[in-house]
């Protein structure tokens, strides 16, 4: 007798039913610290143990999973492998980009993406048009000294204070505006601010007539990689962008697979 024959919606579905059976089977083991047996994958995914058993061995075969000892499974290599693939190719501008586009669509004001380098941070990437309320002056791989910036202060201030001593003696803190924070110990207080509050200020620092707000972004290792930064006319700046600003570069940590810890 011939069997029924399976029309494609059908294959479809058997194809995405397998798919969703082999992430809840990963999801079980990912949840537990130790190698798991069957009959408790089977309860966890609510999956007949001789489905799971059948879909752990093709997961075996594939290196996802691995056998730990006889009837117990652990996540395999193969998937630390493909997770620093992924990791490799997470790039903090392309994942930036997008939001930073919506944040000045939302405020109307440049948006600047920074990292460090040395004693300075580089403008990488910029959000701007012609409706921008202001004029850029530095354009994409301009760079600026810390302690004159919002994001640099970022930097120093989730730096090892030993290394932030040294970056005071290294640059003596030379100033571009009577704003500028020049004395070390009026830094060390700016940086203490910056730090309990989780975000960053430039007041005419780097250059009269023009303020900004910075938010730091974070990777998977919660390493500080980048910060975000908003410029605006000295007159125009609204303290409602912090939150922007912040949520934004949230989202971005969050891209590059950074977790927060808070509630």
């Amino acid at each position: 007798m011939a069997r029924p024959r399976t029309t494609t919606n059908e294959e479809g579905k058997t194809a995405i039913q397998v798919i969703e059976r082999m992430v809840s089977l990963l999801d079980a083991l990912a949840e537990q610290p130790d190698p798991v047996s069957l009959k408790e994958l089977s309860g966890r995914t609510a999956l007949h143990p001789s489905t799971a058993h059948r879909i752990l061995n093709d997961l075996v075969t594939a290196r996802l999973v691995d056998r730990a000892e006889p009837g117990t499974y652990q996540l395999g290599i193969r998937l630390l492998e493909l997770g620093n693939l992924v990791k490799a190719r997470l790039n903090v501008r392309d994942a930036a980009q997008g939001p930073m586009r919506e944040l000045h669509r939302a405020t109307g004001q440049p948006v600047n993406l920074s990292i460090r380098q040395g004693d300075e941070i580089v403008y990488i990437e910029r959000a701007v048009s012609e409706r921008s309320g202001m004029q850029v002056v530095r354009a994409v791989g301009g760079r600026a000294p810390l302690h004159l910036t919002s994001v640099g202060k970022l930097f120093l201030a989730f730096d090892d204070p030993k290394n932030v001593r040294a970056y005071i003696t290294r640059t003596g803190l030379a100033g571009h505006t009577k704003n500028s924070i020049t004395d070390a110990a009026r830094l060390e207080r700016e940086l203490a601010l910056v730090k309990a509050r989780g975000y960053a200020r430039d007041n005419e620092e780097l250059e009269l007539g023009v303020r900004c707000i910075a938010a730091g972004i974070r990777d998977d290792t919660g390493k500080l990689v980048a910060g975000l930064s908003i410029s605006a006319p000295a007159d125009f700046v609204q303290d409602a962008w912090i939150d922007q600003v912040c949520r934004t570069a949230a989202q971005i940590s969050s891209a590059l697979g950074y977790e927060s810890r808070e509630t």
